[in-house]
């Protein structure tokens, strides 16, 4: 019998055990705290479709892929604990996936691996090794139970960000001075991107930053950005060349359109790779809004943080120049 055969009787067999607690489980036993009752909350949906499906058939559809990739919104605890649970059940039918993280960079990489060679699969204290509380991220104890799934399922665990080093190298330098010219043009980066997404794209960080950053930083924040989606593609392919990979990653990383997906497919152009973003519903939504969905699924979620981004941002750049 061959895997993928073997996969699909392991798939059909776990559908039938949980589909008589799927209703049981349901609602979410939500963190968040804003729109709990709102339309969309809990509704997970296929966008290349437009249809609403089940837990059981995503988790069928996702176990199937080769690699597949975890969108959130960093500050919501929902999203994570959801993401450890799809990790979870993912390794539970037979699969062992790489599990990339955005949140780890190459630095960290040492710490990590010395920390594990001495606590074999205790993700607790992992924060504590790689320095989590100086890297800007929300809590290490939201991302813990997504560690500690893929420690109890004995897969890897991969630091797939950029470095400091070719952060710093992309502030003030092209992709071939931060990365090195055969690796960024193996990446793809070497080619221009059209000047239409370019400016899209250019909008959208001005956008993100509530336009309270100068137009000059924009340029190397473009650099960066397409640098880091296409590490975070680079880090799945290397590491999932037998069990495939999870990517954890922020929900605009893993958009089809031009992020990770793009550089995926560029490397690894045989490889089905299928998106899941995590999404904070709207008041009153009764379905998703397409046009902002360049994702394979959604998962609606309730809202963990009402205050305005922009005032968060305006606090987050006042933290920032306290500390400089």
């Amino acid at each position: 019998m061959t895997f993928r055969a073997r996969l699909s009787l392991l798939l059909a067999l776990a559908a039938w055990l949980t589909a008589t607690d799927a209703a049981a489980t349901e609602p979410e036993a939500w963190t968040s705290r804003f729109g709990r009752d709102w339309p969309l909350v809990g509704q997970i949906w296929d966008v290349n479709r437009r249809t609403a499906i089940d837990k059981v058939i995503l988790e069928q559809r996702l176990a199937d892929a080769d690699f597949v990739l975890l969108g959130e919104k960093h500050d919501n605890p929902d999203h994570h604990r959801l993401q450890a649970n799809l990790v979870a059940g993912m390794i539970r039918v037979g699969r062992r996936p790489a599990v990339a993280f955005e949140m780890l960079t190459p630095d960290q990489a040492p710490a990590l691996a010395a920390y594990l060679r001495q606590h074999p699969g205790d993700a607790a204290g992992i924060g504590e090794a790689v320095n989590w509380s100086a890297s800007g991220w929300p809590e290490w104890r939201l991302y813990r139970p997504i560690a500690a799934a893929a420690l109890d399922g004995g897969v890897v665990i991969v630091a797939a960000n950029l470095s400091q080093a070719e952060v710093a190298a992309l502030r003030t330098g092209d992709f071939a001075a931060a990365l090195g010219r055969q690796r960024a043009e193996a990446l793809g980066l070497l080619q221009s991107m059209p000047a239409a997404l370019q400016d899209q794209v250019t909008t959208e960080l001005r956008q993100e930053h509530c336009g309270l950053l100068p137009a000059a930083a924009l340029p190397a924040m473009l650099r960066i950005q397409r640098a880091r989606d296409a590490v975070l593609a680079e880090a799945l392919s290397e590491h999932g060349q037998t069990g495939g990979g999870i990517l954890i990653a922020g929900a605009g990383h893993i958009r089809n359109d031009r992020a990770v997906p793009f550089y995926l497919h560029r490397l690894r152009p045989a490889a089905a790779v299928l998106s899941l973003a995590f999404i904070e519903a709207h008041d009153g939504a009764t379905v998703p809004n397409w046009a902002s969905l360049p994702y394979d699924y959604v998962w609606f979620t309730p809202v963990f943080d009402d205050r305005d981004p922009c005032e968060k941002f305006k606090d987050q750049l006042q933290h920032m120049k306290r500390k400089d």
